[in-house]
């Protein structure tokens, strides 16, 4: 007999929890911890077990937010037809939405099941049941309307796609996303040397007049004290960089990083950039198996063009994926441009939606692509050719 159950914090979670999704660092109970004692202000927790006769076979994550017109649209200079078109769009998607997946992370971070214990479609079907659950729960003990349904985060060849009877019945749309955009480390690199070696002479020099630019300023990796010092400072940096963010969900609070650090230990990892004694930028880590996961992070607006700060992280980040032996790196969304300069490639990702009303949700797919507009951005080639 397949049944499900819903847990409202981490710490109810049963004992085998980690055991079935022990792949997947974003769905174990350290990150998830982490996220709870340091979640955006607009954010709830909640966890599906699916159980086969007791046993349990399968798992999702689901986070309430609360949409506000001052997180969703930033610091942006506008026009006027621009600013119409935001207070429609806030007035469509503000308020309470469900999600099955991470807010805060790229990619599919929101659920696994045991193939060969459930199928796709059972396991779909019943985690359906319990986001209506849900829903229902927030209105009786809360009084919130959810007002739409989110999928998150699949890549095209995800098994997600072949339930589409599943999913034309629940009534969710497909809908493109910016892409993911992924490093494949080569197995014979072992050192960055080996990464600036296969580039072409254009980029080598590229890489070489980042390095130089840095000026004095050095990384230097920042222990679970170092984060919890500076916790104000980093906070600071990562709101320069997300306040200049055209669309959000959400804003981290303070204690964020030193959460994850508390939690995770040596699988978060915090590069501070030093400007003598100065903390002037920082990148954040998350070490998933063989996938190395960028995270947030921030800079002093000063020194990120003089110093080109924002290249040299994404350098450093690949050198620490070569030196780790890590087989993937995750760069995540946003700056794809500079980010296939370095190496990374636009993988494809796709979500699935609902609205509560049935007339918005006609409109959902046409109203995200003015939210997710196709971006004019070159795709760089910056290997030699064999």
């Amino acid at each position: 007999m397949i049944h499900y159950k819903i847990y409202n914090a981490c710490n109810e979670l049963p004992k085998n929890w980690d055991v079935l999704v022990k792949h997947d660092i974003f769905l174990q109970t350290g990150y998830l911890q982490a996220l709870e004692n340091a979640a955006p202000n607009n954010l709830e927790l909640f966890y599906i077990g699916v159980f086969k006769n007791d046993v349990l076979v399968g798992a999702a994550v689901t986070q309430r937010v609360q949409l506000y017109l001052h997180d969703m649209f930033r610091k942006t200079d506008t026009s006027c037809f621009k600013n119409y078109m935001r207070d429609l769009i806030s007035k469509i998607l503000k308020g309470n939405i469900l999600v099955i997946g991470n807010l805060t992370h790229t990619g599919q971070h929101g659920l696994f099941f045991k193939r060969n214990e459930i199928s796709q479609e059972a396991f779909f079907k019943i985690t359906q049941t319990a986001l209506h659950e849900i829903k229902s729960v927030i209105k009786a003990k809360q009084n919130k309307t959810i007002r739409m349904f989110v999928l998150k985060d699949y890549f095209e060849n995800d098994p997600i796609h072949k339930e589409k009877d599943s999913l034309d019945i629940a009534k969710l749309h497909q809908v493109v996303m910016q892409p993911n955009m992924m490093f494949s480390i080569k197995k014979d690199w072992l050192t960055i040397e080996d990464y600036t070696a296969a580039l072409q002479k254009k980029y080598r020099d590229r890489y070489k007049r980042a390095r130089k630019k840095l000026n004095g300023i050095k990384a230097i990796e920042l222990s679970t004290e170092d984060v919890k010092n500076n916790n104000e400072t980093l906070h600071q940096l990562y709101l320069n960089v997300s306040n200049n963010a055209k669309f959000n969900t959400f804003i981290l609070p303070e204690n964020h990083f030193y959460s994850l650090k508390l939690q995770l230990k040596d699988n978060f990892k915090v590069f501070g950039y030093y400007l003598e004694d100065k903390l002037v930028g920082f990148y954040t880590l998350i070490q998933n198996k063989r996938v190395l996961e960028t995270y947030f992070l921030g800079y002093d607006s000063e020194h990120q063009y003089s110093n080109q700060l924002y290249l040299n992280m994404l350098y450093d980040m690949l050198k620490f994926g070569i030196e780790n032996r890590f087989k993937t790196i995750v760069y995540a969304r946003t700056a794809m441009e500079i980010k296939s300069s370095v190496g990374a490639e636009a993988k494809p990702m796709l979500v699935y939606l609902k609205h509560t009303n049935a007339i918005m949700n006609g409109l959902l797919k046409q109203i995200f692509k003015l939210m997710n507009p196709s971006q004019d951005w070159e795709e760089r080639h910056p290997f030699k050719t064999s």
